[in-house]
């Protein structure tokens, strides 16, 4: 069966990487394991038989109906033939313990889908994904590296980051022309820094790292008074990509007391 383009399709055949993968997860019985995009089922057949029970969203039909016709995964195999951009986290949870994600995610809906499962982390015990190495660092990245921006900050407000390890294009058919790297997220129930409503974070980072050289006054201008800045102990002289991620949390804060505000309050 030939990848195909608009479902971003690069299979996994190394069988080093996919024991590494594996070992990593360490899935076990009686746990809620959900893989996203098993493709031809190089990494779902061994997370299967680790697992005891399997659960696998697959958008693509042909690929799915594949799967639901081996006799390995009978009675312990359930397939969601379905857009994960779509899926009901919670729902498929239900009654029953947090899942734990795994997937080898299409580097063309990376950073949306990262999003959407982490709208939906009650659901979610841990994830363990394989993405664009770039992605990755930049997920990882420190205050002060030239990664560190917009993904960083927002990722780091519902989750720990720890990347695991790199995997090169020829581990893939297709190769893709980049770099991989598996990285394990684990979001937390409450945020892991106070930032108000996730609507002020998200104008308070975006409009820092909109023009990365201005300084934080310049940048923020349109939002917040440096008067404003100052109240949260932070210099409006500093570049954005020198804050740690609470202290953006601490002008989204200020952002949100802003708005919040009574017209003609002085």
């Amino acid at each position: 069966m030939q990848p195909r383009k608009r479902f971003g399709q690069h299979f996994l055949h190394d069988p080093g990487v996919i024991r590494r993968i594996l070992d990593a997860v360490a899935p076990a019985s009686g746990q809620r394991v959900v893989e996203i995009g098993p493709g031809r089922g190089a990494l779902t057949w061994s997370l299967l038989e680790r697992a005891g029970t399997l659960e696998a969203i697959e958008i693509d039909r042909d690929l799915a109906a594949a799967l639901a016709v081996d006799p390995r995964g009978h009675g312990r195999l359930t397939l969601h033939v379905q857009d994960v951009l779509r899926t009901d986290f919670v729902g498929l949870r239900g009654d029953g313990p947090p899942l734990r994600i795994v997937g080898n995610l299409p580097y063309n809906i990376s950073t949306p889908l990262l999003f959407r499962l982490l709208e939906q982390r009650e659901a979610i015990a841990d994830l363990h994904a394989m993405l664009q190495k770039e992605v990755v660092e930049r997920m990882a990245a420190e205050p002060g590296s030239a990664d560190y921006g917009r993904l960083t900050v927002m990722i780091a407000a519902y989750a720990e980051v720890q990347p695991l390890f790199e995997v090169g294009p020829g581990a893939f058919r297709p190769p893709p022309a980049v770099w991989s790297a598996v990285v394990r997220l684990r979001p937390s129930a409450a945020p892991r820094f106070a930032f108000g409503t996730p609507a002020a974070l998200r104008a308070v980072v975006t409009g820092a790292f909109s023009a990365r050289r201005k300084t934080l006054r310049n940048a923020l201008k349109a939002l917040l008074p440096v008067t404003e800045i100052e109240a949260c102990g932070i210099d409006p002289g500093l570049r954005p990509e020198t804050l740690a991620p609470a202290q953006f949390g601490q002008l989204a804060l200020r952002l949100q007391g802003l708005r919040d505000r009574p017209l003609g309050y002085n």
